[in-house]
């Protein structure tokens, strides 16, 4: 079988290879399904009822900083490594992380495990849905888990709070990303979250999540994505800040940006239902 272009255990793999490593000892995969209010699908009974074998689920909505009035913010270090723990899941071992949109929330999880320092992960290309297509194995039983040690070291580096989005906004010190459809970027349709302005932060730039994507679902390869950016007039000599609305598919946009070596980003965790929220902050509206 030959390696699929997209096989790199810190970024992305394929069906083919998480189907050739699903029974190695030191794998653990990661359900982190996570679907829009709208969309009236629940993440965990979907788990319940059939996931890739030996998949625990991760709750993004739980493994947060609930104490943040802002929707699954990252969670502190301790909350992390507790839960993760508690999944089995720790020190030495290689994480493949999927869900059930194809390639949605599951990068969310990469980007929370990079922040956390830990960079043996990976996003399963095309995640659940191309795994069910090919005709994989897919069981309904809880996974077998033993506690497993895990140390963290935080990378602050990766992620932005609204002063440091706005500081780098103002004076042009970054590419701020947008990950929201266009009518949501232009502020020509209201924001799904209530009480928000619509419109994108001034300067910042839209790359919709879906522009990054094939049709199957899985992530173009690295010279389509680079001329996304290009497309967009992204200067990739900056650094990047990438966003979204609640920071889920902000972190497509890194992923992607990690794919084509471009590592000097970060992700806006509050995104738009933070600087929506905001009075004071400046919106624009229209295209970029």
């Amino acid at each position: 079988m030959t390696p699929s272009p997209a096989d790199d255990p810190k970024t992305l793999v394929s069906t083919d290879w998480l189907a050739r490593h699903l029974k190695d000892p030191d794998l653990r995969v990661l359900d982190a399904s996570w679907f829009l209010p709208a969309s009236s699908r629940d993440a965990r009974a979907e788990y319940e009822a059939g996931h890739i074998p030996g998949a625990r689920f991760f709750d993004i909505e739980e493994i947060s900083d609930q104490r943040s009035d802002l929707p699954h913010m990252a969670p502190p270090v301790e909350k992390f490594m507790s839960r993760l723990r508690a999944m089995g899941v720790g020190d030495g071992h290689q994480v493949v992380v999927y869900d059930g949109s194809g390639l949605f929330s599951a990068a969310r999880v990469w980007w929370t495990f990079r922040l956390m320092g830990k960079t043996d992960v990976a996003v399963l290309d095309g995640g659940f849905p191309k795994w069910k297509a090919e005709g994989r194995e897919v069981e309904d039983l809880p996974p077998v888990v033993r506690d497993r040690h895990m140390t963290v070291s935080r990378q602050a580096g990766l992620v932005k709070d609204v002063t440091q989005v706005a500081h780098a906004a103002k004076l042009g010190l970054a590419e701020v990303l947008d990950a929201r459809s266009p009518a949501r970027f232009a502020g020509a349709e209201p924001e799904p979250r209530p009480g928000l302005r619509a419109g994108h932060i001034p300067g910042s730039k839209n790359i919709p999540f879906g522009t990054l994507l094939n049709p199957d679902g899985t992530m173009k390869d690295p010279a389509a994505l680079r001329a996304v950016f290009q497309a967009a007039g992204v200067d990739l000599s900056l650094p990047a800040i990438t966003s979204c609305g609640s920071g889920v598919t902000a972190a497509i946009l890194a992923l992607a940006l990690e794919r084509i070596g471009h590592r000097d980003w970060a992700l806006y965790d509050g995104s738009w239902a933070e600087w929506g929220m905001y009075e004071d902050l400046p919106v624009a509206t229209g295209a970029a």
